[in-house]
């Protein structure tokens, strides 16, 4: 034997082989000689199995890791599609994996980047990879997979999130003005605190500044009970943590807020539950349409071309998870001088009719851009209920109107 196979090494620096060989005893098995350049490694196989690395469960989940959902950045182990791996003593693999779509196409793509990925797996010999499909039951509740599916929450009527592909185009601004003008309208028709807001924002928590609540929310028998202000019932990250505390998490911890404010707040009866996402189609948003039901979005942009093309970005996500769009809704769409009257088109001019008309739904209204909006962003009374009937309260209550005729 070569004298570099006496020689010791810790645990974990093993480097990676160099070359491999094959070669057979006088007893009929193989032994298999593996340089790692710093020393030879003689490795029994046949009767007597051996093998340097066991391949384990553990092994096979961090390779998986690796596979992606198709047209996502996240894998399919954190989506919850990894019912079962086993591994026995001759090598072999087996792996159950469960989908939720309607997609034929779906399925075998992932088949396929299993079979690809646990090919590299040094002394695994062969995976057999079974996929079980669910069809997913209706447009509102279907999901291209992760955990068994979207649910609604008892009592919510309607969900709808509010979304943008890119940040500072005011879709907290406009998320708190439409609760608020969703709350006066129905309270006008005889339903009073029948609207809420989800603020899932859990990077930059504004809500809690915009709507007018400094305060912490009760928890009874295991359940956050929401704050209210204007007839509005919230539940905000912002709530649960002091103001100069940084949120410093992971996709995982994310996902878990985000399902506890989904199954362990006491939301009560709603006829309108507006969710406020980050901007962006991460992880808080694809936890989001993977844990609750939407039943439609709302995209928010600025006339701009850069608003327009990360906007239609963020509505494709909508598509790929069989969430309907309610409509496109334009911020800052023009400022109106108060002395001469004169409009100006400050960040360009038709940016959300044009993405309305790219992703075949409608533009649902115009807001302009008037001090009014930030200074009751600012003191926490949103616009349409310190000036309601002004230009900016004006377009926010049109929009209003037009989202409950979507929804009725």
């Amino acid at each position: 034997m070569n004298e570099r196979c006496g020689r010791s090494h810790r645990a974990g620096l093993i480097p990676s082989p160099s070359s491999i060989a094959l070669k057979e005893t006088a007893e009929g098995d193989e032994v298999k000689i593996i340089d790692f350049g710093s020393f030879l490694l003689p490795i029994t196989l046949g009767r007597q199995i051996a093998t340097l690395f066991q391949v384990n469960k553990e092994v096979i989940f961090e390779v998986l890791r690796a596979v992606k959902y198709p047209g996502f950045s996240r894998d399919i182990v954190s989506f919850g599609l990894v019912r079962d791996v086993h591994v026995d003593e001759n090598g072999d693999a087996s792996i159950d994996l469960s989908l939720n779509t309607t997609d034929p196409k779906i399925p075998v793509q992932i088949k396929r980047a299993v079979e690809q990925a646990t090919d590299q797996i040094e002394g695994l010999r062969r995976t057999v990879v079974r996929v079980t499909v669910a069809p997913a039951k209706s447009a509102s509740t279907a999901s291209h997979g992760g955990p068994p599916g979207p649910k609604k929450i008892p009592g919510v009527a309607h969900t709808i999130a509010i979304a943008s592909g890119k940040g500072g185009v005011g879709k907290s601004t406009f998320a708190v003005n439409l609760a608020c003008s969703l709350s006066d309208l129905l309270t006008r028709n005889g339903r009073p605190g029948s609207i809420g807001i989800m603020d899932c924002d859990i990077y930059g928590p504004s809500v809690p500044l915009m709507i007018g609540i400094n305060d912490r929310p009760d928890v009874k028998d295991d359940m956050i009970h929401p704050l209210e202000n204007f007839g509005v019932r919230v539940m905000s990250m912002g709530f649960l943590l002091d103001e100069d505390t940084p949120v410093v998490w992971r996709g995982p911890m994310v996902a878990r807020t985000i399902a506890q404010f989904v199954e362990n707040v006491a939301w009560g009866d709603l006829d309108v539950l507006v969710v406020d996402l980050p901007p962006g189609t991460g992880d808080a948003q694809l936890s989001l349409v993977q844990t609750l039901a939407v039943d439609g979005a709302i995209i928010i942009t600025t006339p701009q071309t850069a608003s327009e093309n990360v906007a239609r970005r963020g509505a494709a996500m909508f598509a790929k998870v069989n969430v309907p769009l309610i409509g496109v809704a334009e911020n800052m769409s023009f400022f109106d001088d108060p002395a001469s009257g004169h409009r100006t088109y400050v960040f360009g001019r038709g940016g959300g009719e044009r993405i309305a008309a790219a992703l075949g739904t409608r533009l649902l209204g115009t807001v302009p851009l008037v001090p009014e909006i930030r200074e009751g962003g600012d003191h926490g009374i949103p616009v349409v209920i310190g000036s309601p009937n002004g230009s900016a309260g004006s377009a926010f209550r049109a929009v209003a109107k037009k989202v409950l005729e979507s929804i009725a």
